[in-house]
């Protein structure tokens, strides 16, 4: 199987690229940050178990958040040509992903499905869970999570269609708020022969919920 490196042109900064272009503090200034926040919480922040808090925190940042560094359409510039023949979807089921609110900053955790329809290239299966894990380390909402995934696969494989759905508990609403645990959220987006040709939207939704098949 040959694989095609494709050179993508130097784009501008999008919602399915690289994070915003902003000038970010530093870590010093992030580090007093999160002390201000201990003290508006109510506790002090030189106190010994609290001392080394902003660093635990700014360094835990860098790895939730690091999906701004990264350009979820370059983690698929490298595909394959050769299918041998194969004409039929290509599915991730139970990728396991963890994001962030962007209306509260508290995690939601789920797992994504992905499928898309291939033309004439692949691309190796682990590539389409990193394009979820690149959007999903950003604040993020669930819905505009989704439509950036199905976007990215659509724009850099140009494939027949492209099916994604999200399932997710939020611990904005499980743990404050109306205090509701354990309350899916799902979301779907579907481009392509998956929106047009209700079947096979009907068989993916089958897919990502038949168990115990294999």
């Amino acid at each position: 199987m040959d694989a095609t490196v494709k050179k993508l042109p130097a784009r501008p900064q999008t919602s399915i690229g690289r994070g915003p272009a902003i000038t970010r503090p530093s870590r010093e200034e992030a580090e007093e940050a999160v002390r201000t926040l201990i003290a508006y919480a109510g506790d002090d922040p030189v106190r010994e178990g609290l001392r080394d808090t902003p660093r635990r925190v700014i360094s835990a940042y860098d790895e939730f958040f690091s999906g701004y560094d990264e350009c979820a359409l370059d983690v698929l510039s490298r595909t394959f040509d050769e299918v041998a023949g194969y004409d039929d979807i290509v599915m991730l089921r139970d990728i396991e992903m963890h994001s962030h609110c962007e209306h509260h900053m508290i995690p939601f955790i789920g797992k994504a499905h992905v499928a898309y329809f291939p033309t004439d290239r692949v691309v190796g299966i682990s590539k389409l869970a990193r394009v979820v894990e690149v959007f999903a380390r950003r604040l993020q909402t669930q819905e505009t999570m989704t439509a950036q995934i199905a976007e990215t696969i659509d724009k850099a494989l140009k494939p027949k269609g492209v099916a994604v759905m999200i399932e997710a508990v939020h611990q904005c609403m499980s743990i404050r708020g109306v205090k509701k645990p354990d309350v899916a959220t799902i979301t779907t987006q579907f481009t392509g022969i998956f929106k047009e040709d209700p079947a096979q939207q009907a068989r993916f939704m089958m897919l990502t919920t038949e168990r115990g098949r294999l």
